[in-house]
């Protein structure tokens, strides 16, 4: 049986900062600095993504690739336990493009989904621009259970639906050189009024080493609950890595490029003593902030304790072998 002594300096989880309150005094604070510096022409509210300052998107055309869904299950990849009801799920999400609370799905349907093009770029045998159902035309969608854990120390356990990203990789055919695999969202203010603020640099960016994105655990989502993806959820296309921390899941990609040198992803820029390029899910590393051991079952009153990798250590822990240097768990 393991025992875990909590340390001195760590505090309960329930008396953690929130991330988001902790986001909106960074974003405060550089408010503050900008309206002293004269720097700000537009009201703070809007400035820092907390109000729309724009009208609602036009209605949607249908979706060209509903009839895909929903997706025959793949029974390799299943949970334990319930998973998260969508209502819960949709109502509850980080989408920092729309403001940073947990209550986004409204501010989210701004977003316009179609048409939408992933280009390819980098390391590759030719770059090209693909048109998102003529990519989904070219995959095989199925469905897979995972569990999402947060780096907040909350968790989900969804439905998603969509293709290996090492499918997308052979699609994208990337040199021998690449080393890297580079996700970037869109940048479009007027559509995302977030992205007018100062808390992070946009376009979002993340990324994974080849043997990771090769890795029969990384998965290209395009859908949840049999149904094509919610916008709040990072439509059309988003990422799920399930043995890493939510922020590595991009949402709303837009860019995939292939690279030999590691880049610079979004959180760790804003905070690289805090969010690393790794991410991966520890119970014994705690956030600066806040320990990991349990998390939260969001839309239960239950905590439950983190597992490593977030109970995926059987698929990727060998990724990780020899690497006892880099700081593979914030």
């Amino acid at each position: 049986m393991l025992i875990r002594n909590r340390p001195s300096w760590a505090i309960p989880e329930r008396d953690a900062t929130p991330e988001h309150v902790f986001l909106n005094r960074r974003a405060l604070l550089a408010g503050a600095a900008a309206l002293g510096a004269g720097t700000l022409g537009t009201a703070p509210a809007r400035a820092w993504g907390f109000g729309s300052g724009a009208a609602p998107a036009a209605p949607d055309a249908p979706d060209p690739s509903a009839a895909l869904y929903p997706a025959k299950a793949n029974p390799a990849f299943k949970i334990s336990g319930p998973v998260t009801p969508e209502k819960v799920n949709t109502d509850y999400n980080n989408f920092y493009e729309y403001g940073t609370s947990k209550h986004v799905a409204e501010a989210a349907q701004m977003l316009k989904v179609r048409p939408w093009t992933v280009k390819f770029s980098g390391l590759v045998e030719q770059p090209r621009e693909v048109g998102i159902d003529d990519l989904l035309k070219a995959m095989t969608l199925e469905e897979r259970l995972y569990r999402h854990r947060c780096v907040e120390a909350w968790a989900m356990q969804v439905p998603w639906t969509g293709f290996p990203v090492k499918r997308l990789v052979d699609f994208a055919k990337p040199l021998g050189s690449a080393k890297y695999m580079v996700m970037k969202t869109f940048k479009d203010p007027k559509m995302a009024p977030g992205q007018r603020s100062f808390i992070l640099q946009w376009p979002y960016v993340e990324g994974l080493t080849m043997a990771e994105a090769t890795n029969d655990l990384a998965f290209m989502v395009t859908g949840a609950y049999g149904k094509p993806l919610p916008k709040v959820m990072g439509a059309p296309l988003r990422l799920a890595v399930p043995w890493k921390y939510g922020f590595k899941s991009v949402k709303s990609i837009v860019e995939i490029a292939f690279t030999d040198k590691q880049p610079e992803t979004t959180w760790a820029a804003l905070a690289p003593e805090e969010y690393g390029f790794w991410a991966n899910v520890n119970p014994e590393v705690p956030h600066p902030r806040w320990s990991q051991a349990t998390e939260e079952v969001i839309g239960t009153d239950d905590r439950r304790p983190t597992v490593i990798y977030n109970g995926y250590g059987e698929q990727v822990a060998s990724l990780y072998a020899g690497m006892p240097k880099d700081r593979l768990f914030m």
